[in-house]
């Protein structure tokens, strides 16, 4: 798979464990920043990492913040996105396995380089399942974002 990987300032000091552990479980990884502890706003990057999700550049990404909570919203905002804050390993593989969930956002003040590898890992292996409760909600999902989108 083609992982897209950004932070901000907040994620920096973890960001490269977790591109490391995505190349070692064999996948293509593509840094997106912040690439030094200066001030950068996390809706920025969010914008930048989901918007190549969306183009396909990206099959997932991965955003760490301070917390992974701003990324998560900022996320949220995108249409086609489907973001989600993972500190257990649990919601790691569950939010893609029930919600088809395309970003994962990490808290570097919240998980060490460790469990961050073990999240990674988890969201990177789930896969969508095929069960119809899961896919009747995540198509209204879709459906409560064209409507909202549109305008109707």
């Amino acid at each position: 798979m083609k992982i897209a990987v950004g932070g901000d300032h907040a994620g920096f000091s973890l960001k490269s464990s977790i591109i490391s552990a995505i190349q070692s479980l064999g996948h293509e990884v593509t840094d997106y920043g912040c690439y030094d502890e200066n001030p950068i706003d996390f809706p920025d990057i969010t914008r930048e990492v989901c918007g190549v999700v969306l183009e396909g550049k990206a099959d997932r990404a991965v955003l760490v913040c301070g917390t992974g909570v701003g990324a998560s919203i900022a996320a949220n905002k995108i249409p086609g996105i489907r973001a989600a804050v993972c500190h257990d390993i649990h919601s790691a593989h569950q939010s893609v396995e029930h919600d088809d969930v395309n970003v994962m956002c990490i808290g570097a003040k919240i998980v060490g380089p460790w469990l961050a590898a073990d999240l990674v890992e988890h969201f990177l292996k789930a896969e969508f399942s095929t069960d119809e409760d899961c896919r009747r909600r995540v198509q209204k999902l879709h459906d409560m974002e064209k409507s909202l989108f549109s305008g109707n």
